[in-house]
């Protein structure tokens, strides 16, 4: 026996084909068995015909009419469930039909038709599920024949199409989908019937039910097949999926937007990927309003902000060209009457949806200009939400539909709700980032050098260019050192790390490479104490529980020229070698030893000596010069500054320029610093030197040669201080240090006059009593010059004093070569 859920339920259970048929007389005996009844109950015919139709039954007398249970009248005839023996004993349930034939003498015989209850019940199920699907669900379902002609249409589908089925029954696909749907939806069902198998589509539709509307399908087509396997046609069902295909969308949207929106931290770029992100997948007009005290990144008031004339426009965005000008210029303070949503989304921090747009309402009968543009672009509908951030508004966004015929509603606010809530915390935080950024670099700026100071012996010139990351600014710093004897000092570093502590230390190690270099240390012993401060700093941080600073050393480039020796005396600590621009030869890259990093500590670091032609030009640099290339590449960088540096002829300002567009992108990713100098020899003529004997009548000797250098430089006026401070100078080195004793006079900006000897020992200044016959030596120079120190060298020391010029001096000569240089 089938079970219900099993069984071949194509055709009715109770054909007379396969059900068990039987005859009954008007006295209720059987005189008719089929082959379906013998299968079914298992007796033969042979067995029954003769014998009462109650005799079947599972129970008998007053109990036959139980057995029939749920017996109702179906037109002359009747409809019951029995319980019958089978011929083994089994007792079975069946469904059982009765009708009356024709009536004779003796009564009405009957057809009576019984087969299995339970596939009786199966079949009921599935007739009405196919009733059920076909009239009651959501699903629109149509049936075409083999020639595709609508043999079928349910309810669903009509309501969907907004077309009545007599419309369409008899007639092809390709008559009743209009435009090319038509022959694509014949093309489908045609391939449905000679394949079989089901085909799943996705269909944009305009349905004549919502003709504003896009309506998105899904469409299954699938094969019919009757109880023999011949195919009657093609069934269609076809759901309707706009609002899941627009949910997808939102989610989608939203995925984007959280990658779009903050992918810098620079505000105005992040209210413009706001912008960006809502037109046109959401509005076709978009206009981002910030609080003034939010553009001017300054904190904004933690109460909400009711007056609206503190907004400025800071990004929109259209469907159409030339709009946001016509409603508000970027920058502009926007002003909103009180009434307006705008105000009242400020002021309550909350969303106002106009899914319907009056445009007579009253904060648009106030502002009639505005009033006008949106009533010419025909604009219907209208919202406005308020951009918070950790409890704070920001600002509002102001979204606007015309040509997209659909009214904001309900969805699209929750929509735009979460794209304005993940906006305003990234604009927060840009925000943040700027005014730190800022003041970081404000302070880094502050702690360089604003205006070079000018030396007769180099011209120069420098960029400083921040970097534009999230780390913030960089430590680089430059600097062009006054020195003794006419020299300057040239340096260039890097504070590994970013951010203010990167700045401030920077500011520390320049200081004291001014207080070392005022000791005239050479530059090797110079990079040694600022190794040591770079140590003592790391200790520090260390000490004040401050490890994620990121400063852990730096790199440094010291240079010390001389524009009497013509030479450059280099050391560096980790830092990228300086760059020599020659005026008939190709740049130059000096091999100066490396040295560790400052802040290794302990590794000691070698200089380097060069001669340097006049009329060359030094380039100093950090490393961001040479690795702001899309590989980093340290070669390629290096390649490129020598095309930059080529013609050192060229005025300085135009070499940095050159220098910034060869090498440097838009936005680097590192903090790029360079000192280009320009060298000028001090011509024979600006320097005298005498070798002294170490005896007291040397003292007056040098007097005399002093008095005559001066007066060949026309330098009377200062003869009397010049030969009392050689004099002092002289004595002291005759008295108290060694041979070789050398005089040399300087002329350059001021006039220099510098004692050598042979000793390591170094004079003090102190003040005489009243009583002392000496004493008073170095007190004297320190009055009459303008300053005075010690420079030790490798065979001893020098002891200098400088004074300034008169007015009505001569200036000095320099080298010729700078003036064939310059012109």
């Amino acid at each position: 026996m089938p079970e219900a859920s099993g069984g071949d339920t194509r055709r009715c259970p109770f054909d007379v084909i396969d059900a068990a048929v039987a005859v009954v007389d008007p006295q209720g005996l059987i005189e008719g068995w089929s082959r379906g009844a013998e299968a079914l109950l298992g007796y033969r015919a042979q067995d029954v015909i003769g014998q009462p139709a109650t005799d079947l039954l599972a129970t008998q007398g007053d109990d036959t009419a139980s057995a029939m249970t749920q017996r109702h009248r179906v037109g002359g005839g009747w409809h019951a469930s029995l319980a019958v023996h089978h011929r083994d004993g089994r007792r079975l349930e069946l469904s059982a039909q009765a009708c009356p034939l024709g009536a004779d003498r003796r009564g009405a015989s009957w057809l009576v038709v019984a087969c299995d209850l339970a596939t009786v019940q199966g079949w009921d199920r599935e007739q009405a599920v196919l009733r059920g699907l076909f009239t009651q669900s959501p699903f629109g379902m149509a049936v075409v024949d083999p020639q595709l002609r609508f043999l079928m249409i349910n309810p669903a589908l009509e309501r969907m199409d907004g077309v009545p089925a007599r419309l369409r029954l008899g007639r092809r696909l390709r008559d009743t989908v209009p435009g090319a749907a038509g022959p694509m939806a014949e093309a489908r069902a045609r391939e449905v019937l000679e394949t079989g198998e089901p085909l799943v589509t996705i269909e944009h539709v305009d349905s004549a039910v919502d003709p504003h509307r896009q309506h998105v399908r899904s469409s299954s087509s699938f094969r019919l097949q009757d109880s023999a396997g011949r195919t009657v046609g093609v069934g269609h069902a076809v759901l309707d999926v706009t609002s899941h295909h627009r949910a997808r969308q939102r989610l989608a949207l939203v995925n984007e937007a959280s990658v779009l929106i903050g992918s810098t931290l620079d505000l105005d770029r992040t209210v413009e990927e706001l912008a960006e992100v809502m037109v046109p997948p959401v509005a076709d007009f978009v206009a981002v309003d910030l609080l003034a005290a939010v553009v001017g990144e300054q904190d904004p008031e933690p109460v909400l902000v009711e007056d609206p004339a503190e907004l400025r426009r800071s990004a929109h965005r259209s469907i159409q060209p030339n709009l946001p000008e016509a409603l508000a210029a970027l920058g502009e303070t926007v002003a909103y009457p009180e009434v307006s949503p705008q105000a009242r989304c400020m002021a309550t921090g909350r969303p106002v949806l106009d899914a319907v747009l009056d445009l007579s309402t009253p904060w648009l009968r106030k502002d009639p200009l505005r009033a006008a543009k949106m009533r010419e672009l025909g604009i219907h509908s209208h919202l406005v939400v308020p951009l918070r951030a950790r409890g704070i508004t920001v600002g509002v966004a102001t979204l606007m539909r015309w040509k997209n015929s659909e009214s904001f509603d309900a969805d699209d606010l929750l929509l735009v709700e979460e794209l304005a809530a993940r906006a305003a915390v990234c604009i927060d935080n840009a925000r943040r980032f700027t005014r730190e950024h800022r003041a970081a670099l404000t302070l880094q700026r502050s702690l360089l050098p604003q205006d070079l100071p000018a030396h007769t012996a180099v011209e120069a010139a420098y960029r400083y260019l921040p970097a534009d990351t999230q780390a913030g600014v960089g430590g680089d710093w430059f600097d062009v050192l006054s020195l003794s004897g006419s020299r300057v000092g040239l340096v260039v570093g890097d504070v590994v790390g970013h951010g203010m502590h990167a700045a401030a230390t920077m500011g520390r190690l320049r200081t004291a490479v001014h207080t070392l270099a005022d000791l005239e240390l050479p530059p090797d012993e110079l990079l040694s104490h600022l190794d040591d401060l770079v140590v003592r700093l790391a200790v520090e941080d260390e000490a004040a529980d401050r490890p994620s600073t990121g400063v852990v050393g730096a790199t440094c480039l010291y240079c010390v020229y001389d524009p009497i020796s013509r030479s450059a005396t280099f050391a560096r600590a980790g830092h990228p070698p300086p760059a020599i621009a020659h005026l008939h030869k190709a740049v130059e890259f000096p091999e100066i030893p490396a040295g560790p990093p400052l802040g290794l500590g302990g590794l000691p670091f070698e200089s380097a000596e060069v001669q340097i032609p006049d009329g060359c030009v030094l380039a100093f640099y950090t490393d961001g010069l040479i690795t702001a290339s899309a590989d980093r590449d340290v070669e390629t960088g290096l390649e490129r500054l020598c095309f930059a540096l080529a013609h050192p002829d060229r005025p300085l300002e135009e070499i940095c320029d050159g220098m910034v567009r060869t090498l440097l992108p838009d936005r680097p990713h590192d903090d790029v610093a360079f000192l280009v100098a320009r060298t000028h020899a001090l011509h024979s003529d600006n320097f005298a030197t005498w070798d002294l004997s170490c005896e007291p009548a040397a003292v007056g000797h040098a007097r005399m040669i002093t008095g005559q250098q001066l007066a060949d430089w026309d330098l009377d006026d200062l003869a009397f201080t010049t030969e009392l401070i050689v004099s002092e100078l002289v004595t002291n080195a005759i008295r108290y240090a060694s041979e070789p004793i050398r005089l040399r006079l300087i002329r350059d900006v001021h006039l220099i006059c510098e004692v050598s000897d042979g000793s390591n020992t170094s004079p003090h200044l102190r003040r005489a009593r009243s009583n002392d016959e000496g004493g008073r030596g170095l007190f004297l120079v320190a009055q009459f010059a303008q300053r005075w120190g010690t420079r030790y060298t490798t065979d001893g020391k020098t002891i200098w004093a400088e004074q300034l010029l008169p007015q009505s001096a001569p200036n000095p000569d320099i080298a010729e070569s700078r003036l064939d240089v310059c012109g």
